[in-house]
């Protein structure tokens, strides 16, 4: 090649590098910033998700230039998992915190929580029903009763003491995915759940089921029907943390603005359960919607509730060790 012909070749590669270089800078930030890591967040499909899945349908991941992947799984236990194995960034709300804290006590600094959905009376999550027509009026009454619970360690382990601490001696638990539990009841295989909403409401709805008690783990566990009973959580991998802090803290910055989008315009929000959840129709404007805590919002307060939930599962021996919530905490 001739002295000329490698002159302009060179002349062409170099202009061709700055013109893909003037693109780039010329292109919208928005653009640019997506250069970053697909972020992949474990959810459940539940209400209790509601700030993850605003945050996605209102763009507010894409405004911060992330690339956010959405991944459905059929429990919170496999969200944990899915953490652990490196398959997942982080998890959305509802995910079970003690679920979060078993992976953490498996693999010590693994998992820092940025929100929480804490509920309680007011704030219904968790209850306790029955069928319509059952004479229970008080917890005690299902005494030797088969009573339900969602599968998975947490749900099992709280409507065990539940039971035991509302004076339902003898109450077998049996597991059950919470989605067949008004069928369960109306079918009269199960005296009883402990379950989660929507399916108070549903069965409600259909005139199947009612309500024994609603808030049963602040009452019961925590000692006060309007303590939080934080039994969800958000998370993101302390791994993905550290590699990217500033994208970690866009992240975060953006699934806030979903929790103050739920907790604003709680009625306009409801729409977007559709597609992540079973939650649609007249159900969506019924379905009670949970609390949200922000990692800088929690007081000391908070926080002690949130450890005397964790102790209940080291007092009970599913916690190999006693685990420290603030430990856990991200600190931003």
């Amino acid at each position: 090649m001739s002295q000329h012909r490698q002159a302009n070749r060179r002349t062409l590669i170099k202009a061709g590098v700055a013109s893909a270089a003037l693109g780039l800078l010329g292109a919208p930030a928005i653009v640019r910033a997506q250069a970053g890591p697909k972020i992949r967040i474990g959810y459940w499909p539940i209400a209790a998700g509601l700030p993850f899945y605003s945050a996605i349908e209102l763009g507010y991941f894409k405004e911060a230039g992330l690339d956010v992947e959405p991944l459905k799984f059929a429990g919170a236990q496999q969200v944990m998992e899915a953490v652990l194995s490196g398959r997942a960034d982080g998890t959305a709300n509802g995910t079970g915190s003690a679920n979060i804290a078993i992976g953490e006590i498996a693999a010590p600094g693994t998992f820092k929580i940025f929100c929480s959905n804490p509920s309680n009376v007011k704030n219904v999550l968790d209850e306790v029903i029955v069928p319509v027509a059952s004479p229970a009026k008080v917890m005690a009454d299902l005494k030797g009763k088969r009573v339900a619970s969602g599968p998975g360690i947490q749900n099992v382990t709280l409507a065990k003491t539940v039971l035991e601490r509302g004076g339902a001696t003898g109450a077998t638990v049996v597991e059950l995915p919470i989605g067949q539990h008004v069928a369960a009841l109306a079918a009269g295989q199960i005296d009883a759940a402990y379950t989660l909403e929507p399916t108070g409401t549903i069965g409600r709805m259909n005139g199947t089921t009612r309500v024994l008690e609603p808030g049963v783990i602040a009452r019961y566990v925590l000692g006060d029907p309007m303590a939080p009973w934080f039994g969800g959580s958000a998370s993101l991998a302390s791994a993905f943390i550290q590699k990217n802090p500033d994208v970690a803290k866009k992240f975060i910055a953006a699934y806030g603005k979903g929790v103050n989008y739920v907790r604003t315009k709680p009625v306009e929000a409801r729409q977007y359960m559709k597609g992540y959840t079973a939650i649609e129709g007249p159900l969506t404007s019924e379905v009670p919607l949970a609390a949200y805590t922000m990692y800088n919002e929690f007081t000391p307060a908070d926080v002690a509730h949130f450890q005397k939930f964790f102790d209940l599962f080291s007092e009970k021996g599913i916690f190999t060790k006693r685990l420290m919530v603030d430990s856990m905490l991200y600190k931003g």
